[in-house]
C-alpha cells in the first residue's frame, strides 16, 4: 500500500526532516534533481523548457534545469519575474546558482515567443505552481498553461500539475495536462481523484530522505491506495471441494413496482462475483417480472403496499430469510416507505453479514433524521456491516446536504469517517464512492484502483452492491473488512474496463458490467495471488 497524505501532513513530515538534519535547502535540490531525472528517463530528450513560478516550486524547476544543463541538455528555463524577485530567500538563490551554470533563462514572453519555444523541445517541465495553490491561476501563468496544453510537448509536473489542488483535485480555472507527475514524499488526496484523475498522468513518488517513510508512516495517513498485492489476506485458495452452499449464500432484498430492475441487476453481480446460491426477496407485484429475467435464481414475492413497495408485514419473512444466508444486500430500486424503513432497520438487527445500499441508506437516513452519527447503536452488530453511498448519500446520512454534500474525496473521507468512529467497532466499513473511492473502517482507509469513466452509469453501483455482497458471502476476518471491500470494487472496475473494450467507452450500461464479473473476479485474483508470490521470498528472507 501506499500512503497518501494531507497537504498540512505534507508540511509537517517536510519539517520533521529539518529537525532530522535535512534542510529545506537539501529537499529542494533533491526534489529538482528527481524532476530532472524523470525528464531524463522518457528518453530522446536534447531539448527542455521549464516553466517556473514565484515560489519554492519554481524553486525546484531551477534546480532541475541546472542538472539538465549538466547531463548535456539544452535548457532554457521561463520565469514571471527576474530571479531576483523570486519570493523567499531559497528560490533566488537556487536561480542564480542555475544561471551561473550557464542555464539560459527567458522573463515574461510573449505568446508567440513562448508557442515558438514550447514547440521546439522535446519535454516541459512544469514548476509553475506547488502544492500550496487552490485557486484559479492569473495571468501569466494562465496564459502559459494554455500554451503549454496546446503545445503537444510531453509534460513532466514537479509535485502536481499548475493548476490543479493537491488536496482537494479541483481545477477552479486553467490547469496543466501532464504525462507523468513526479510527487515529492509521498502522494496527495487531489492526486488521485476528481480533476486529477484527468491531468496527473503517470505518478511518482519521490521520497527524497531515507526518513520518509517512517515519518510519513508517524504523520498517519489519511488513506493509503491499494496495489495488488494487498489482497492476498482475502484471497480464497482453489479448491474442488465445494458445493452450492459452500460457495457462499446471498439474500438480495430490493426492488419495487417503479425500479424492479435494480434488485434484479444486484442479483445476478452476487451470483458472477461467485456466489453459489442467490436468493432474491421482492414485493410481490415484482415477483414474476423478476422471474422471468432470473433462471438460476429463485425469487420470493413478499407482503408490499398499494404502492408496490414493501409493507411493514414483510420484515418477519425477511428475518427469516436472512438468518439462513451468510450475507444480505438490501436497498437497491427499494424507494423509501415506512415498510421499507422497518425492513432495514429488521436487517440491522440481525447477525447475518449486511450490505446496505441505494434506499437501504436512504431509509437510514430518515430513520436517523439525517444524522446517522449520532445514532451509533443502531450499527452495532456482530456481523460485518458494509455501506455503500456514493458522495449525496453519504452526506445525507450525516446531515451535509447541498453545498455542504461532500463533494472532494477528503471531504467524503471526513463524512464517512463521523459514521465509523461513531460505530467504534472493526465490523463496520463505510465504501464512499466517487470518482476515487475509499474504503472507510475504523483503522484504516483504503484507496482501491479506480474503474474507467464507463462506470458513471445508471445501475452500475447496484452492480457493485451485488458484487459486494457475493464477495462477503464467503467468509471475511473484520480486521480484513476494509481490504476485501477494496477488492470489490476493483473487480468491479476491471470489469468495466472489460466491458468498455467491447461496447465503447459511451455505450456501456450496467448489465454489460454483469456479464464481466467473473472474468474480472479471476483477473484481479490472479495478479494478486502472483504478486503475493512473488514478494513472499523477499519477506521471507527478512525475516530471516
Amino acid at each position: 500500500m501506499q500512503p497518501v497524505l494531507n497537504i498540512e501532513d505534507i508540511r509537517a513530515v517536510e519539517r520533521r526532516l529539518s529537525d532530522a538534519g535535512v534542510s529545506v535547502s537539501e529537499l529542494m535540490h533533491r526534489a529538482g534533481g528527481a524532476a530532472a531525472q524523470e525528464v531524463m528517463h522518457l528518453g530522446d530528450v536534447s531539448r527542455v523548457v521549464v516553466l517556473t513560478g514565484f515560489g519554492n516550486n519554481g524553486g525546484d524547476g531551477w534546480v532541475a534545469a541546472e542538472d539538465l544543463k549538466a547531463s548535456g541538455v539544452d535548457v532554457r528555463v521561463v520565469t514571471p519575474c527576474e530571479p531576483e524577485n523570486l519570493h523567499g530567500d531559497l528560490a533566488p538563490m537556487v536561480a542564480r546558482a542555475a544561471i551561473e551554470s550557464g542555464v539560459k533563462y527567458l522573463v515574461g514572453p510573449s505568446r508567440d515567443e513562448l508557442d515558438q519555444l514550447l514547440g521546439a523541445a522535446d519535454v516541459v517541465l512544469d514548476a509553475m505552481l506547488g502544492t500550496g495553490f487552490h485557486d484559479a491561476p492569473v495571468a501569466p501563468l494562465s496564459i502559459w498553461i494554455d500554451a503549454l496544453n496546446s503545445s503537444g510537448a510531453r509534460v513532466v509536473s514537479v509535485d502536481v500539475p499548475s493548476g490543479l489542488s493537491a488536496q482537494t483535485g479541483r481545477a477552479p480555472g486553467a490547469v496543466v495536462v501532464a504525462d507523468v507527475t513526479i510527487t515529492m514524499l509521498a502522494l496527495k488526496p487531489g492526486l488521485l481523484s476528481d480533476d486529477g484523475r484527468d491531468v496527473c498522468g503517470s505518478i511518482v513518488v519521490a521520497p527524497l530522505a531515507e526518513q520518509t517513510a517512517k515519518l510519513v508512516y508517524e504523520a498517519d495517513p489519511v488513506a493509503w491506495r491499494c496495489e495488488t498485492a494487498d489482497y492476498v489476506d482475502v484471497l480464497q485458495p482453489p479448491t474442488c471441494v465445494v458445493d452450492k452452499y459452500t460457495r457462499g449464500s446471498v439474500l438480495v432484498v430490493g426492488g419495487s413496482t417503479r425500479f424492479p430492475g435494480a434488485a434484479i441487476m444486484a442479483a445476478k453481480a452476487a451470483a458472477r462475483a461467485g456466489a453459489g446460491y442467490v436468493t432474491l426477496a421482492v414485493p410481490e407485484p415484482v415477483a414474476n417480472l423478476a422471474r422471468t429475467h432470473l433462471l438460476e435464481i429463485p425469487v420470493v414475492g413478499l407482503p408490499a403496499d398499494a404502492d408496490g413497495t414493501f409493507s411493514n408485514a414483510a420484515r418477519a419473512q425477511v428475518a427469516e430469510l436472512a438468518a439462513r444466508r451468510s450475507a444480505v444486500l438490501v436497498g437497491p430500486g427499494m424507494c423509501v416507505t415506512g415498510g421499507t424503513v422497518g425492513v432495514v432497520s429488521t436487517l440491522l438487527e440481525g447477525k447475518t453479514p449486511l450490505v446496505v445500499d441505494a434506499d437501504g441508506l436512504n431509509s437510514i437516513a430518515r430513520l436517523t433524521n439525517n444524522a446517522l452519527d449520532e445514532f451509533p447503536e443502531l450499527l452495532r452488530r456482530s456481523a460485518p456491516l458494509v455501506l455503500t453511498p456514493h458522495r449525496r448519500e453519504l452526506g445525507r446520512l450525516v446531515g451535509l446536504t447541498g453545498d455542504a454534500s461532500p463533494d472532494t474525496l477528503t471531504s467524503a473521507l471526513d463524512a464517512a469517517r463521523r459514521v465509523v468512529w461513531a460505530d467504534g467497532g472493526s465490523e463496520i466499513v463505510v465504501v464512499a464512492k466517487g470518482t476515487a473511492t475509499a474504503c472507510v473502517g475504523v483503522e484504516v482507509a483504503l484507496l482501491p484502483k479506480p474503474g474507467p469513466a464507463c462506470l458513471a452509469t445508471a445501475g452500475s453501483g447496484d452492480v457493485l452492491a451485488g458484487i459486494m455482497a457475493g464477495l462477503l458471502s464467503r467468509g471475511v476476518e473484520t480486521e480484513n473488512l476494509p481490504t476485501l471491500t477494496a477488492l470489490a470494487c476493483e473487480v468491479h472496475g476491471c470489469a468495466a474496463s472489460i466491458a468498455q473494450e467491447r461496447f465503447g467507452s459511451r455505450g456501456v450500461m450496467a448489465a454489460d458490467i454483469i456479464d464481466s464479473v467473473g472474468v474480472a473476479l479471476d483477473a484481479v485474483e490472479d495478479r494478486a495471488a502472483f504478486s503475493g508470490a512473488d514478494i513472499a521470498p523477499e519477506a521471507e528472507g527478512e525475516e530471516q
